[in-house]
């Protein structure tokens, strides 16, 4: 069975998760993967159970708020954060919860970061899919802010997540890193990168990663994981630009031969 592709609602910032599930409705795509973040509607299971249910549209995934903007929502405790994550995915339906590495800073967190995602996998059931990160780079030099480091091939996982567009930044080949994560590659952020040292999360084929080839070779290795779209819609200047944007992203999947055609 071919996968899945979502939408996660940060694909449509600065319209809420309210609008993605809308978008995800119209232009057919499979499922959404919830980003928790600074809209008020991301936070709350109930209100994102009725968009599903509105909408017709299951929830794939929830994203755990370890992004930098996102360090005050649902407390700063971090653990605390992943088991909401978790309380809000097994109440939607869905496997996954995708976290990002500890930063540096976050020494304490940092620590325990590897043991403590396997003991969350155990106590819920559900698959916490670390997500490749990249060398923070200034003046040209590359800084490590993440621990245990920002590629998730090198810690001993059980499932993890590849965005294309943080492996831009890091230039690092996202079919190397699928290769040597094997079956613990559970969870796909579809876009794409150019290379720059800013995280552009472009249309997927819009840049030069590769994110048509890295499909090929999802498919030819049987992924039955989820794939999401996740770009940055911000510069699109109405709402039919960025359905356009949406559209298109989807149609790359398919074309690419990673999801039967509905």
């Amino acid at each position: 069975m071919a996968p899945r592709v979502g939408l996660s609602t940060v694909s449509v910032y600065p319209e809420s998760s309210a609008h993605a599930f809308a978008y995800a409705s119209a232009l057919g795509y499979d499922a959404v993967e919830v980003m928790v973040g600074i809209d008020a509607l991301s936070q709350q299971t109930s209100a994102i159970q009725q968009l599903s249910a509105h909408h017709g549209v299951p929830v794939s995934a929830v994203h755990a708020p370890c992004l930098l903007f996102t360090q005050r929502v649902w407390g700063t405790e971090p653990w605390g954060k992943l088991e909401r994550s978790a309380e809000m995915a097994a109440a939607l339906g869905a496997e996954v919860v995708v976290v990002h590495p500890p930063f540096r800073w976050q020494k304490t967190y940092a620590r325990d970061f590897v043991d403590g995602i396997a003991a969350l996998e155990e106590s819920t059931g559900l698959a916490f899919a670390v997500e490749n990160m990249y060398p923070w780079r200034a003046s040209g030099r590359g800084m490590e802010m993440y621990l245990p480091g920002w590629d998730p091939s090198s810690e001993p996982y059980a499932n993890t997540t590849i965005d294309l567009s943080h492996a831009a930044i890091a230039r690092s080949d996202p079919i190397r890193m699928a290769e040597r994560l094997g079956d613990r590659l559970r969870h796909i952020h579809l876009t794409d990168g150019t290379g720059s040292a800013k995280d552009e999360h472009l249309v997927p084929g819009r840049g030069s990663i590769g994110a048509g080839a890295f499909l090929g070779h999802l498919a030819k290795a049987g992924f039955a994981g989820e794939i999401v779209v996740e770009i940055n819609t911000r510069k699109c200047r109405d709402t039919t630009a960025r359905e356009a944007d949406l559209r298109e992203s989807l149609e790359f999947a398919r074309e690419h031969s990673v999801v039967g055609t509905p």
